[in-house]
């Protein structure tokens, strides 16, 4: 069963997220903003992050930066969800590598066939020996 952390500072949104991809099948742990999500990471790294942006203390943009510039967490497939849908987010988040890019409010079927995609294509990429 894949793990997702779902990073948002809204509880309800969390809370539908979560609720969505448990029935969907996935095991869900949840943070409230970028200081919880990084802590979580380094705890217990995920299979996929569905990230939110506009968040207290550490932002999406930082949380997505400091996971794909370190080694031990890039290949983590992030999903930026978030209310900003302007091109220059979009753009801002592929440069940070942020796989996906979704505006709320999303279809959840669709984030769900998203985050198959990405773990399909993770699970068919050959893994680095350190």
């Amino acid at each position: 069963m894949a793990k997702i952390l779902v990073v948002d500072d809204e509880e309800h949104i969390v809370m539908i997220l979560k609720d969505s991809l448990e029935f969907s099948g996935f095991q869900v742990i949840t943070a409230y903003n970028g200081e919880e999500a990084l802590a979580s990471v380094e705890k217990e790294p995920p299979d996929l992050i569905v990230l939110d942006i506009g968040m207290p203390k550490v932002d999406g943009w930082e949380v997505c930066r400091r996971l794909k510039s370190n080694d031990a967490t890039r290949a983590i497939p992030i999903i930026i969800l978030t209310a900003y849908a302007q091109i220059s987010d979009q753009k801002k988040g592929a440069s940070l590598g942020a796989e996906r890019f979704i505006s709320k409010p999303c279809d959840l079927t669709y984030l769900v066939e998203e985050i198959n995609a990405l773990l399909a294509q993770k699970a068919s990429q050959p893994s680095k020996k350190k």
